[in-house]
């Protein structure tokens, strides 16, 4: 009898939990039942109006832009520790520490200058950022009037970030464009490599973030005259960079081409008679290491670049740079094995694969992957 009403007691409390675990919800590997309408906060009880499911699409796919601009920004930030170890690796072992120690410096130096002037030079008349919300509080451009055209010259708010620009798509946009302007700012730190002085180089730290690389930034990014060549004259879309090949690769290596004309070579680069003497890399497998991680951030750089993980071009994007990053380097293997030194050379590997991740920067979301293989192999 007793066994009888213990075995009834328990299918009772067997159903309860069935029926109490059914009105659960439940895993979901697949992902298609995560995400209803209860998820929708409402002001009243019960299901969300069509007003606040659209107030709530719309917030999501401004996260998810905003999520994918600070992700791929963190790539890139991540960047400079590969070109602290390629331009490390390629120098000489005596060096090696004061040329890290200016990929270190450059950041904060170039952030600081950014963050009092460069963003509000660069950024401060663009108007809307629309895949981040479409606030328009950067609407102040410095402009002269030719031809009955407006030309824009640089931006004249935003500075410190603070008034207008204190706002969440402000500051992922500032995050985004601040390394890449570290990326620009760190290019000359290995053609002038083993011969900065601190001094020279603080001073060089704050300019390039606060004015040289945001005023050509603001030409073409930021709503300045190049931008704006195609609507003033009917020369098509203008100036288009997508990513940065001219306005972060060009003007730092046209900065690294002048400092290192106005510096000078290397003590022992030449001889008397003008013959080049090879300087020894202390350390290749460094410089290959850090080769690729820059490679790595470059899914950052250019993806990122779309300011929108609702933007699907994301994977043209990314295989298109990786296609030139290979043909770049498979470029300058053959070169250096078959027509140059009659053997690879690992050091010219790794400036192949950067030359085609350079070169496809600017052009990777217009492209197909034959033509990312060709600009690669052309690059490199």
């Amino acid at each position: 009898m007793r066994m009888r009403r213990l075995l009834t007691l328990l299918l009772i409390l067997g159903i309860g939990c069935c029926v109490a675990f059914a009105q659960e919800k439940g895993p979901d590997p697949g992902g298609g039942s995560t995400g209803a309408a209860a998820d929708v906060p409402v002001k009243t009880a019960g299901q969300p109006t069509p007003g606040e499911l659209l107030d709530a699409i719309g917030h999501n796919k401004v996260a998810i832009n905003m999520m994918w601009t600070l992700l791929t920004g963190f790539l890139v930030m991540f960047m400079q520790a590969g070109f602290a170890m390629v331009e490390t690796g390629l120098t000489q072992a005596k060096n090696a520490a004061h040329t890290f120690a200016m990929n270190f410096l450059v950041y904060p130096l170039g952030m600081l200058g950014f963050y009092v002037l460069g963003f509000g030079i660069m950024f401060g008349g663009m108007g809307a950022i629309g895949t981040m919300g479409g606030y328009a509080g950067l609407n102040h451009e410095i402009s002269i009037s030719l031809f009955g055209k407006d030309f824009g010259l640089f931006g004249g708010t935003g500075f410190f970030l603070t008034g207008g620009a204190y706002d969440v798509g402000v500051f992922a946009l500032f995050l985004f464009q601040m390394v890449f302007m570290d990326t620009t700012a760190t290019i000359p730190t290995g053609a002038m490599a083993e011969r900065w002085k601190y001094s020279a180089f603080v001073i060089y730290g704050l300019l390039v973030g606060s004015i040289i690389y945001p005023l050509f930034g603001n030409w073409v990014w930021g709503g300045g005259w190049l931008s704006t060549l195609g609507k003033n004259f009917g020369l098509g879309h203008g100036h288009v960079d997508f990513a940065g090949s001219s306005v972060v690769h060009l003007t730092g290596g046209v900065i690294a081409l002048v400092g290192a004309w106005m510096i000078g070579p290397r003590l022992g680069k030449f001889k008397k008679d003008g013959t080049p003497v090879p300087i020894p890399a202390h350390s290749i497998p460094m410089a290959m290491i850090g080769t690729f991680i820059l490679a790595f951030g470059w899914f950052g750089f250019n993806p990122g670049s779309t300011l929108a993980g609702t933007d699907l071009r994301i994977a043209v994007v990314a295989v298109n740079t990786m296609l030139a990053s290979a043909t770049g380097a498979f470029a300058a293997t053959l070169w250096m094995w078959w027509v140059r030194a009659g053997k690879p050379d690992p050091s010219m590997m790794c400036n192949g694969m950067l030359a085609g991740l350079v070169a496809i920067t600017a052009p990777c979301a217009f492209v197909n992957a034959p033509g990312a293989c060709l600009i690669g192999l052309v690059s490199g």
